[in-house]
């Protein structure tokens, strides 16, 4: 559980506990880089008569076409999630439960807990705004 007073410990145990996970590269992925995209596909229907594929129209990819290094990449985002949020005590859980991917929720954390040139006040006036 997060200690407000030793963010930086709980940022390496963190990092540790999701290395150490099924799929943990994909989970630290999750975190540092954001949510895997599926983006959008074209599904070939035939081939002209030169050979040249014929495209259906373009639509979002969904789990089901994925393969499994794609469906191993998006499953780590769900899990990244959820470790985040149950390493949080509920105060700053409650600041940041309305952000859906890992990334967004450990930037504002380390925003949160970290610190800036921003008061303690005004950061979690900032996230309330988010």
């Amino acid at each position: 559980m997060l200690d407000r007073t030793d963010f930086a410990s709980w940022q390496q145990r963190i990092r540790l506990y999701c290395r150490g996970k099924e799929n943990g590269l994909n989970i630290l992925k999750s975190i540092d880089e954001g949510p895997y995209h599926m983006g959008r596909f074209r599904e070939t229907l035939a081939e002209n008569k030169e050979g040249v594929p014929q495209f259906g129209p373009e639509r979002p990819r969904v789990y089901s076409n994925m393969n499994s290094k794609e469906k191993d990449r998006y499953n780590a985002d769900i899990r990244a999630t959820n470790i985040l949020l149950q390493g949080l005590p509920k105060d700053i859980y409650t600041l940041i439960n309305h952000y859906t991917d890992a990334k967004d929720i450990w930037d504002n954390v380390k925003m949160l807990l970290e610190g800036s040139e921003l008061t303690k006040e005004d950061r979690e006036s900032q996230l309330y705004d988010d």
